[in-house]
């Protein structure tokens, strides 16, 4: 090949490289709340996920059912009047059965307690890829948890990383492709996120990754419940924005 012929190649190889690539836009993620009557817990975390992603321009399809729901009834007013003093937009909400079509439809199950997460998994096994209850969600997702199983990831991929050939000198002379960001691939981020379930032990006391049911409960109890569901949301709605929903 003569030089006339490599340098015409170079250039349209350069001017490929360099054209901007667009990526197809991707089914907005979808995530189910549950609890027992759906009308406290699931429908708080519901109302502040959304409110949390809404404002943070994160498209998202966030629902709740129960696992004995009080079908068609509305939130209770302990839990509408926290989920407005959260920041909840308004607290319009009926309580749905959970059915499997619901979890089958989800790329992710957030339960207020460990024995929710039993039961959607018993009625949908390989649910199980992708149901965690809340608290156990944030805390799998909280920036100290990724930076601990990125660097257990990371120990085997120095080597590898270290074996590889230098790309070859032309390719290096190349413009730095430009490329708009691909959208996540959020059934790819929740199985990461699956994965690193056995590198964080459940915490002690194992009730910690319970939110406790504060329905016919006394306002303290409403209120805690309320703030550990906000501190959740809140940690998942950052982990989120930061992996580039």
């Amino acid at each position: 090949m003569n030089e006339s012929q490599t340098s015409r190649d170079l250039n349209a190889a350069a001017y490929a490289a360099s054209v901007h690539v667009s990526a197809a836009p991707a089914r907005a993620p979808r995530i189910l709340m549950v609890c027992t009557g759906n009308i406290c817990r699931s429908p708080l975390a519901e109302l502040l996920l959304r409110e949390n992603l809404r404002t943070a321009g994160i498209d998202a399809v966030i629902t709740s059912a129960g696992t004995q729901a009080m079908t068609g009834s509305a939130m209770t007013p302990e839990a509408a009047a926290l989920a407005s003093q959260y920041g909840a937009s308004h607290t319009r909400h009926a309580a749905r059965q959970l059915i499997e079509e619901f979890i089958a439809d989800a790329d992710l199950v957030l339960t207020a307690t460990r024995e929710h997460r039993r039961q959607v998994v018993s009625m949908l096994p390989k649910a199980t890829r992708y149901t965690f209850t809340l608290n156990q969600f944030a805390r799998l997702v909280a920036p100290a948890a990724r930076v601990d199983a990125s660097a257990s990831a990371g120990a085997g991929s120095a080597a590898q990383n270290s074996a590889v050939e230098p790309v070859e000198t032309f390719m290096r002379l190349l413009p730095p492709v430009i490329k708009a960001p691909p959208p996540l691939d959020f059934a790819a981020f929740i199985a990461d996120v699956a994965l690193t379930r056995g590198l964080h032990p459940s915490p002690i006391p194992p009730t910690l990754d319970d939110v406790n049911d504060p329905y016919r409960q006394s306002t303290t109890v409403y209120a805690r419940a309320a703030a550990a569901i906000n501190v959740s949301v809140t940690t998942i709605t950052a982990a989120l924005i930061a992996a580039g929903v």
